[in-house]
């Protein structure tokens, strides 16, 4: 009887501080590894990166394009890019003309 007592008083000593390191151990981890902890936080920073470099090399495209689509239009046209762009489009080419195929992009 006076053991089971003396154990119920300890255990009472004992709960507080179990209980606060083990709701310390449960937010640390999920600090550090938990859906919004600091890795995750690394993780979509590295990933908004990437993602501001690719929007670069698509801004520099699209500029590209609207370079190229602004020399066809009406109010300033470029012969020399009408001419290329129907040639192309049609595969014609003059008979003193050279055709140089290239793979890819054009520029």
């Amino acid at each position: 009887m006076m053991v089971l007592q003396e154990i119920r008083k300890r255990a009472g000593f004992i709960a507080g501080p179990v209980l606060g390191i083990s709701l310390m151990c449960y937010f640390g981890y999920h600090l550090v590894q938990g859906e919004r902890g600091l890795l995750a936080w690394l993780r979509l920073t590295q990933e908004i990166k990437v993602a501001q470099v690719k929007l670069g090399v698509l801004d520099a495209e699209r500029t590209r394009l609207d370079r190229r689509a602004n020399l066809l239009r009406p109010e300033h046209l470029d012969r020399d890019m009408l001419d290329e762009q129907a040639r192309a489009t049609l595969n014609l080419a003059g008979p003193n003309e050279v055709v140089i195929l290239r793979n890819g992009k054009q520029p």
